[in-house]
């Protein structure tokens, strides 16, 4: 990742400001598999330390570390609902179990995918959506160059570091990080730092 580092320091002087700032890159990466992609979904639109405490009883009562989805599905949905999941989460991760189970949704296959390829494969299901599967591109899959411009922190953070009227749009944030690449994933956890936000993981 220094090889990133130095690109991106040479490439954009205010991103060079904010690595200066926050000092070495420690991405907490995950597996790329079932458990991941049920944690993103529980982490949708919640802060950290919320979505954290309802993500560990879900493990406890599930029983299971790693989740499968055997073990989502043997839960009946009032359990799950009472484990602070909204109705439509419980929804989402269960469909998302039964299709791994049915091999409709296949981690393995995602390895081997380009970005686009992964991004496809997982929104098949609902309640995945782009930012979910960028998500896993970044701290699943390891993928260096995806740039999340549906999330708000890198939005809001790029709106402060370069002293923005309003929250960038997709088009500006993409032009903005045309310099980036190809780490544009290595700049967003800098940008979700600058805000000393615990990331979307």
């Amino acid at each position: 990742m220094k090889r990133a580092i130095q690109h991106l320091k040479k490439a954009d002087p205010v991103l060079a400001g904010i690595i200066e700032r926050i000092g070495p890159l420690k991405i907490q990466y995950r597996e790329p598999i079932f458990q991941t992609l049920v944690r993103s979904i529980v982490y949708q639109q919640l802060n950290g330390r919320a979505a954290l405490t309802i993500y560990n009883r879900l493990v406890e009562a599930a029983k299971a570390d790693p989740l499968t989805p055997d073990s989502i599905l043997k839960l009946r949905p009032q359990r799950m609902r009472a484990l602070g999941l909204s109705q439509q989460k419980l929804t989402y991760i269960r469909e998302l179990a039964r299709l791994t189970k049915a091999g409709q949704v296949n981690f393995e296959l995602c390895t081997t995918l380009e970005d686009a390829g992964v991004i496809e494969h997982l929104t098949q299901v609902k309640g995945v959506g782009v930012w979910t599967a960028h998500m896993f591109l970044i701290f699943a899959l390891r993928r260096p160059n995806v740039l999340p411009t549906g999330d708000f922190g890198v939005r809001a953070a790029i709106k402060k570091a370069y002293g923005l009227a309003e929250m960038p749009k997709p088009a500006e944030m993409e032009r903005i990080a045309a310099a980036w690449h190809p780490y544009c994933s290595v700049a967003s956890w800098y940008l979700w730092r600058s805000l000393d936000n615990q990331g979307a993981m």
